[in-house]
């Protein structure tokens, strides 16, 4: 897999990544609309199920059983019943905020990941990582302010949501040395098993509008094309330097929430994703600057390294 040089951040792999995030907009802007119809089940089923099938018809033809095998089973497994939590929790979310609010909440996860990197991985504290927590957990106290409208229940299931996808992303750095494409897969995979278990003991409409049936294929669709385009930006350029990018997603939820659904934040809230984003991007540059220094410092020792 290429992914550049750190300096450089190729043009196709930024368009890939702000596509790539338009397109979980997207997503959710669906969610957002079926939740109040229909039951979370089969719109998460639709959303992983989508996936796995895709990545099987993607991958199978050339790795086969490969594609299973895996030395952490019980991890992998471990990061697809995460996807499902998640996902439960955040579309559940959905149903009740508002989408530009939602999403920043869900952009609390990266300041969760730091503490429990922390924690768990044994990942040194920084100064500048302090900073990003707080300043991340100030920018979430913007938005869900205890005691303001949009602080209720669908409030705690979203925060609930940052903290069970940081987990997920603690995992996935657990496994993170393994082939990229079934560390991808196994979310999915097992997610679509556990929600086609579950689907016969949910109620669903006997008769779905047509146009409510295309709609559940499109955020299958879109969720698969999704990942696609994040996997292609990666091969295309520095995962340092790209992940800024995907704050673009703030961007497009609330223009979308506010031309789709007519919910615009108010100032705290846009100041509250000013301050989670303008952290996210500030620790980014941070830890690519000190990733060039360590790299930097290792071929001084050792001109061979790469």
């Amino acid at each position: 897999m290429q992914t550049g040089h750190a300096g450089h951040v190729p043009t196709k792999a930024v368009l890939l990544i702000v596509g790539s995030v338009l397109c979980f907009t997207l997503l959710d802007t669906i969610i957002k609309h079926l939740a109040p119809h229909y039951p979370i089940p089969l719109l998460v089923w639709a959303r992983l199920t989508f996936q796995a099938v895709a990545m099987l018809i993607w991958l199978g033809p050339t790795m086969k059983l490969n594609l299973l095998r895996t030395p952490r089973v019980g991890m992998q497994i471990g990061r697809g019943i995460l996807i499902v939590s998640s996902s439960f929790l955040f579309m559940s979310a959905l149903k009740y905020l508002p989408l530009a609010e939602a999403t920043a909440i869900g952009y609390s996860s990266p300041v969760l990941v730091v503490v429990m990197a922390a924690l768990f991985l044994d990942e040194r504290i920084t100064r500048p990582r302090v900073a990003f927590v707080v300043a991340g957990l100030s920018g979430m106290l913007m938005i869900v302010r205890p005691g303001s409208d949009i602080f209720h229940g669908a409030t705690l299931l979203a925060l609930s949501n940052a903290f069970v996808y940081a987990t997920y992303q603690i995992l996935t750095r657990k496994v993170a040395d393994e082939d990229p494409r079934i560390t991808l897969l196994y979310p999915g995979f097992v997610g679509a098993l556990i929600m086609t278990a579950i689907l016969p003991f949910v109620e669903i409409r006997p008769h779905m509008p047509f146009v409510d049936i295309a709609l559940v294929c499109a955020a299958g669709l879109l969720g698969t094309l999704a990942h696609f385009l994040f996997i292609l930006a990666f091969q295309r350029g520095p995962a340092s330097a790209l992940i800024p990018f995907t704050y673009m997603q703030l961007v497009w939820a609330t223009l979308i929430g506010w031309f789709v659904f007519q919910d615009f934040p108010d100032r705290w809230a846009l100041m509250g994703m000013a301050v989670i984003a303008g952290s996210g991007l500030l620790i980014a540059l941070y830890e690519r600057r000190t990733a060039s220094v360590r790299m930097a410092a290792l071929r001084a020792v050792d001109p061979a390294v790469d």
